[in-house]
């Protein structure tokens, strides 16, 4: 449970003895009785107690098995309710940010990919941003980390499977970060979550374009200001909401080390210098692009080399898509002072 101390030690729990009487639970009741310990534990002021009791209480009364695994569990089940105070994040099931969720004979709460934005966004570490998957039949081409990427697609045919996904954020700087994921590395992820691997049911099974969006979600997240509530609701959901990663190198993709050939360097060098940049300038998107520290040319990869490459050349291609718009508004004018 995520609760606040008071004279360094931790809130104790309220005695639940008067619940445990399977015949006499009453769902309603208990939620109520959970309202000093939400209040104490709240972080966003905008969320009242009035309301998402009533919102808990909805959950809890259209969903029988929540409802019945709350009554075998309820140490759960508070915990739960005081984790929206505590993280800050509304039920309120017309904003999809979070839930009530059975799992693992326990009551959960669970975070949309939604709600990790917006947690993102009301902390001020991203103005806005946006997650989205890619199907085979789409028009897809990234523009580089600090770019948005181009997405094409018609929502109303079949798009076929789905290859990736990626999310792009706008930061309180004005910048743009990009994060992309091949379909492989989604399926590594849920090879190795903990709630991928529970033997039975599970969200991957029954959301799996959520948990794809999730998972992108969360390592985009690396990079973005860090905020403490954000990072709460990560850690959260990968440890009491079994979202999170089973260390076994089994499921760990072997990476592509093979060093970048000289003829794929002397090509960046040469399209770096049609921009007007240098290795120096380069150097640090390349080590945050790949996260790490890579000092010189000669730490990348070939598949390294081959993204730069990408990136350099779009980037010179946009330049001169710009300069040479300038150039044909400029003519126009000449033209009309002329005439």
């Amino acid at each position: 449970m995520l609760g606040r101390k008071k004279n360094g030690r931790e809130n104790s729990p309220p005695v639940l003895s008067d619940f445990q009487d399977q015949k006499m639970f009453d769902i309603v009741e208990f939620v109520k009785q959970q309202e000093r310990f939400f209040c104490e534990a709240l972080t966003e002021p905008t969320l009242t107690w009035a309301k998402e009791s009533q919102f808990a209480i909805q959950q809890f009364q259209k969903n029988a098995f929540l409802a019945d695994t709350a009554r075998a569990n309820l140490p759960s089940a508070q915990n739960a309710i005081i984790n929206v105070a505590a993280i800050g994040i509304t039920l309120n099931p017309a904003s999809k940010l979070a839930y009530l969720v059975p799992r693992k004979k326990a009551v959960c709460l669970d975070i949309s990919y939604m709600g990790l934005l917006h947690l993102a966004q009301v902390t001020g570490a991203i103005q806005w941003g946006q997650c989205k998957l890619v199907y085979e039949k789409d028009i897809y081409e990234s523009n580089g980390i600090d770019c948005a990427p181009t997405h094409k697609y018609n929502p109303f045919v079949d798009r076929g499977a789905r290859i990736g996904g990626y999310c792009v954020v706008k930061t309180s700087e004005g910048d743009y970060l990009t994060e992309e994921m091949s379909n492989r590395e989604i399926e590594v992820i849920r090879a190795c979550s903990k709630a991928g691997n529970n033997g039975g049911s599970s969200p991957w099974d029954s959301f799996p374009d959520e948990m794809a969006r999730k998972a992108i979600v969360k390592r985009a997240s690396k990079y973005w200001p860090r905020r403490d509530r954000l990072d709460t609701a990560i850690d959260y959901l990968n440890t009491q909401g079994g979202e999170g990663i089973i260390l076994n190198a089994d499921h760990i993709p072997e990476r592509d080390v093979t060093p970048a050939s000289d003829e794929i360097i002397n090509e960046i060098t040469q399209a770096i210098t049609e921009i007007n940049k240098t290795w120096d300038d380069l150097l640090p998107l390349c080590s945050k692009t790949f996260r790490r520290t890579i000092a010189s040319h000669e730490y990348l990869s070939q598949e390294e080399a081959v993204k730069t490459l990408d990136f350099v050349k779009k980037k010179a291609a946009r330049n001169k898509a710009t300069a040479e718009a300038k150039i044909h508004a400029t003519t126009e004018n000449n033209s009309e002072a002329v005439s």
